[in-house]
Formats: structure tokens, C-alpha cells, sequence
């Protein structure tokens, strides 16, 4: 017998018409129906494999007013091919449920999962990545590695984008904590941007580290679009950097800008112009209790940041408070 899928997310029951219409041509259902109907399938098979268990052992007997009515060897028989038979039919509606969500980018954007990969990256997860299946990985899932959780926030989430398109297939990954605090000037200046900080020049140099020993060369380098110029307390310039890791910005986060909003608001956006799906279908994951930097000036003193309390705020630049940032590896 094939190993029991497991799928944990409850989801959402979709409505009385959509189990009687099913779904349409072209139609992209709600992610949450999708981990309502895996769910449900997850907890039949449960159920059956534990009254299977019970009929192979012999355990299965009538309770009748007080009395147990043993069972005739020939009707165990019955139920239990009736029981693997419902059994087997479980596992290929899974299957074709499965078959008929496409294994690519645009499909595990929509779907959040949750689930421990493992210590390493293995190689055929590494090979899903490559080749731009993404197969059996999905939105939150995870891997856990020098005692950090890295956690899949999108998918091909910078494909095609920089003055030098980035055209490796590639998965974006956010830490679920701080990995340090650290500043991001020594005093309460945004001159230079982002790119000026303190935190840009050496602050990020640990965060580097840790990642590159966790996921070495696979750490993808690509260009980014980032602040370099600050004028009257606003973003006023910018240019393409490469980049491996980073923070955040507003939008990746909140899927809008707040505190780092100008008329030249693209120098604090760059090519991270879309939420990130990680924060799209779990907002709660962006709250950790305790205040981290986002990349975006926010004035002539202060940068963005979310805070311990999960409203978007910003801070005076000479604070020391988290360090999260997000990264790509293929």
C-alpha cells in the first residue's frame, strides 16, 4: 500500500455551490479550498487506516446491549477489501487532485503548506528547484539548519527582473526570527540611502555568512535595484547593485508602501515591486515580537521597520533591532 499523503492545513470549506458546480474552465480556485479538500482526504485515509489495523489484527467485534458478537472470519474478509478498496480510491483521487495542480511557479505561489523539509537542501530538492517544478515544495515550507529556520517565501519571485535578467529558476527564502540586531548608521542619518547605511557596508556581513554556510554556492547573486541618494529627508536616486542578501522592504512585506512613501518612491521599491506570497497568505508570519529593519528611508533620520507589535513603523537609524533578511537560492 502506498504511503498515506499527509497534508495538515485545514483550510476553508468552499460553499455549498462550488461541491455542487465543481470547478469551472480556466478557474483559479481560492489556495484554501485546495487545503480544505487535502485535508479532508488526509483525515478519511487516517480513519480508515486505523479501522484496517483493527480488522487486520483481529480486533473488530459488535458491541450489542452489553453483549460482544464475535465476527464471522468470512465478513472481516469482506470489510476489509471493502475498507482498502475505499483506501485505494482515496489515494487516487489524491493523486489526481495532485496531477491536476501544475508543478511550477505560478501554482506553489498559491498554496501554503508549512512543511519541515529537513536539515539540507537535498538534491533532488535542489534539482525541483533548477529544472522549475518546485515539485513537493510549497509556500512555507522550511528547512532548518544551524538552528535557523529558513522559510520559502515565493517562487521565481525575481525572474526576468534586473538590468541584467536573472533567468535561473530560483526560490526566495525569509528567516522565521532575527538572526541579530544590529543598527543602521551610528547616527540618526539617512544620507546615502540604503546603500550609504552602515547596515549595507557591514551589517549584513554576519547575516552573509550564516546563509552562505547553510546554502553555499547555491545562494543566488543577481541585480538589484537600490536607494543610494537622500534629499530633503526623501529617496532621490538610485542605481543596480548585485546582490545575494538583503532586507526587506515595505511592499515585500505589506504589499504596500507606508512609511518609505515619495515621489521617487521606485528607488526604495527596485524590482521588489510585489508582496511576497509567504506574506500574502500568512500575514501573521510577518510578526515575530521583535522589531526588524526594512531597506526603505522613511525620512531625513529614520528608516522603515516593523515593530514588536506588528504595525509598520520606523525608527531612528543609530537603534539597534532585528536583522531579517530575505534571499534566493536555485
Amino acid at each position: 500500500m502506498a504511503e498515506r499523503p499527509e497534508w495538515n492545513a485545514s483550510g476553508a470549506i468552499p460553499p455549498q455551490s462550488k461541491k455542487d458546480q465543481g470547478w469551472q474552465e480556466e478557474e483559479r480556485p481560492p489556495a484554501e479550498w485546495f487545503n480544505w479538500l487535502f485535508n479532508r482526504t488526509y483525515e478519511s485515509l487516517i480513519e480508515h487506516d486505523g479501522l484496517f489495523t483493527d480488522l487486520e489484527n483481529g480486533d473488530f467485534n459488535l458491541q450489542t446491549s452489553g453483549t460482544n458478537v464475535a465476527i464471522d472470519d468470512s465478513v472481516l474478509s469482506f470489510v476489509a477489501n471493502e475498507v482498502q478498496s475505499a483506501i485505494d480510491e482515496l489515494d487516487s483521487r489524491q493523486v489526481n487532485i495532485t496531477n491536476k495542480l501544475p508543478d511550477n511557479a505560478g501554482a506553489h505561489n498559491s498554496i501554503y503548506r508549512g512543511k519541515y523539509l529537513g536539515s539540507e537542501v537535498t538534491t533532488e530538492q535542489y534539482d525541483a528547484i533548477s529544472n522549475g517544478t518546485f515539485e513537493d515544495l510549497y509556500i512555507g515550507d522550511y528547512w532548518t539548519i544551524g538552528g535557523v529556520n529558513y522559510r520559502i517565501a515565493a517562487f521565481n519571485y525575481y525572474y526576468n527582473a534586473g538590468d541584467t535578467a536573472l533567468t535561473n529558476n530560483h526560490v526566495t527564502l525569509v528567516p522565521d526570527d532575527n538572526l541579530y540586531t544590529h543598527a543602521m548608521n551610528d547616527t540618526n542619518t539617512t544620507s546615502g540611502g540604503y546603500i550609504g547605511s552602515k547596515m549595507y557596508t557591514e551589517g549584513l556581513d554576519s547575516a552573509k555568512t550564516t546563509i552562505n554556510s547553510a546554502f553555499g554556492s547555491h545562494v543566488v547573486n543577481h541585480r538589484k535595484l537600490l536607494c543610494n541618494a537622500v534629499s530633503s529627508g526623501e529617496q532621490s536616486g538610485g542605481s543596480w547593485y548585485d546582490s545575494e542578501v538583503e532586507l526587506m522592504n515595505e511592499v515585500m512585506v505589506y504589499g504596500s508602501v507606508v512609511n518609505g512613501g515619495a515621489a521617487n518612491g521606485l528607488y526604495n521599491i527596485g524590482a521588489e515591486k510585489t508582496q511576497l506570497p509567504l506574506f500574502a497568505l500568512r500575514p501573521d508570519i510577518a510578526n515575530i515580537r521583535s522589531a526588524y529593519w526594512l531597506r526603505d528611508v522613511a525620512s531625513g533620520t529614520h528608516f522603515a521597520t516593523v515593530r514588536s507589535r506588528g504595525n509598520a513603523g520606523r525608527l531612528n537609524t543609530s537603534l539597534a533591532i532585528g536583522v531579517r533578511p530575505a534571499f534566493s537560492i536555485s
